[in-house]
């Protein structure tokens, strides 16, 4: 790609002072915002830097492992409409420019385009998508800060971080309730990602990080701002969820949250933002979420959701969408009954018979929702659930075909076609009985028998349970 002139799409070469107008979203924004340099102390000189992790990240290794990392995640353009597919020419064309901006303390990022997301409760989660270019630098920065950090992380913190998972999370969470920690605060940190209090996060960076070059770089991707239908607004605080560097900048400021659970002695999981902290009574757990919301609030400058966060027995509690049960005094893990409704929504949908999808397609969706659901969901006890959920979708996926079949005569030839008998294919080519009731029939149910939907191209929940758990 040839670096564009004024007006057409494409990264152009940001530097402080020089304001961006590659394209109509630029409008009405270009120039509004000059990135605040922070202020600079001892131990963030932006001119000079022992350590030079600035010249570590923008090395060409770094750089190529980052920029493979932004095209295996593909994701959508930035606000100048720059695909994935088009980055590399860009960046052999201007990887140089860009690298000496950066030096020199002159890159300016862009601004991150605003997409809304629906929440499970109605509601929408802001996300920042950044332009291609702005990934690439963001990735290589999280690739170098990532080993300093983790020598620091909490052995309990489990979400963003290289080896570890939500599995894990809720494996330690089920340890320390078999331990007898039955209660719990279930803390709910509002709007974590939107709530950040830069000027805190810039302090906490500035204790490890110490070349403040660094430091002022990811201050301006804090400050870049957000586009939001064609018009600029100013990021003075928050984390801007979306960007390649959101993760593990909220974990070193939660990271804070953790030391300090840990000088108090308490048992607790993290991911990302969810938190747990396990006692052993109401009473301890009542008196932890009191004397820890003044360090969350006043410490940190983060809001605690007073409605949401709660202290109940662990057993009661959704986290990370699953739930713990005793069973004989031995504490097992299922599935939360909020998050098996939400999988039912998503196979209703994908099994709707007017969404408009041809059955081919249909297969395939469905497999690729069942392999990643049961992947994240296999430590549950479930196969009781997932023998259920088959039916069901078993008789929706049966549904389906009944009604595609349409004329009386398709029907009766696509019954014979299965094996059943002529005077019960013509019977049930007659009937005026509903679809749904229709798929539930003996008659359909041995013209459409399980073998038959498999080789239809269709995945069942127990098939693939079985697969990965073997």
């Amino acid at each position: 790609m040839n670096v564009t002139e004024t007006g057409d799409k494409g990264s152009q070469l940001p530097t402080e002072g020089s304001p961006q107008k590659n394209s109509a979203e630029h409008e009405g924004y270009a120039g509004v915002h000059v990135p605040e340099r922070i202020a600079e102390t001892d131990d963030t000189n932006a001119n000079e830097s022992k350590e030079r992790l600035l010249e570590k990240i923008i090395s060409r290794d770094n750089l190529n492992e980052a920029f493979k990392r932004v095209k295996a995640n593909k994701g959508s353009h930035g606000i100048d409409g720059m695909g994935v597919d088009e980055l590399l020419q860009y960046l052999k064309e201007n990887g140089e420019t860009i690298k000496e901006q950066i030096l020199a303390g002159r890159y300016r990022p862009n601004p991150v385009r605003r997409v809304e997301i629906p929440k499970e409760n109605g509601k929408k989660r802001n996300l920042g998508i950044p332009t291609v270019v702005d990934r690439v630098i963001q990735q290589a920065i999280a690739q170098m800060l990532t080993p300093i950090y983790e020598q620091q992380f909490s052995d309990n913190s489990f979400g963003f971080r290289p080896k570890r998972s939500a599995h894990q999370a809720i494996r330690r969470s089920q340890q320390y309730i078999q331990e007898g920690y039955r209660y719990v605060v279930d803390m709910d940190l509002e709007k974590y990602f939107d709530t950040v209090n830069q000027s805190k996060l810039i302090e906490v960076l500035s204790r490890t990080i110490k070349d403040g070059r660094v430091i002022s770089l990811i201050h301006k991707y804090l400050r870049a701002g957000v586009v939001v239908k064609h018009k600029f607004e100013e990021t003075e605080v928050g984390v801007p969820q979306g960007g390649n560097l959101s993760p593990i900048l909220s974990n070193i400021m939660l990271n804070e949250l953790d030391k300090e659970l840990e000088k108090r002695g308490h048992k607790f999981v993290r991911y990302a933002d969810d938190l747990l902290i396990f006692c052993k009574s109401r009473r301890s757990a009542e008196r932890t979420l009191t004397n820890i919301l003044p360090y969350i609030e006043k410490k940190l400058f983060l809001k605690v959701n007073r409605e949401k966060t709660v202290v109940d027995l662990a057993i009661r509690v959704k986290f990370l969408g699953f739930s713990f049960y005793n069973q004989r005094g031995q504490v097992k893990v299922r599935i939360h009954p909020k998050s098996i409704a939400k999988m039912k929504t998503r196979v209703k949908e994908l099994t709707a018979r007017s969404n408009g999808m041809g059955n081919e397609e249909r297969a395939e969706r469905l497999r690729r929702y069942i392999m990643g659901w049961v992947n994240y969901f296999k430590i549950a006890d479930m196969k009781n659930l997932l023998q259920t959920t088959d039916e069901w979708m078993r008789r929706r996926i049966r549904m389906i075909y009944w009604k595609q079949w349409k004329r009386i005569r398709t029907k009766f030839e696509k019954l014979i076609s299965f094996g059943i008998p002529k005077f019960k294919a013509w019977e049930y080519a007659n009937t005026r009985k509903s679809y749904w009731r229709i798929s539930n029939s003996p008659i359909l149910a041995k013209a459409l028998d399980n073998n038959t939907i498999k080789g239809l191209g269709f995945l069942f929940f127990s098939d693939y349970y079985r697969q990965v758990t073997a």
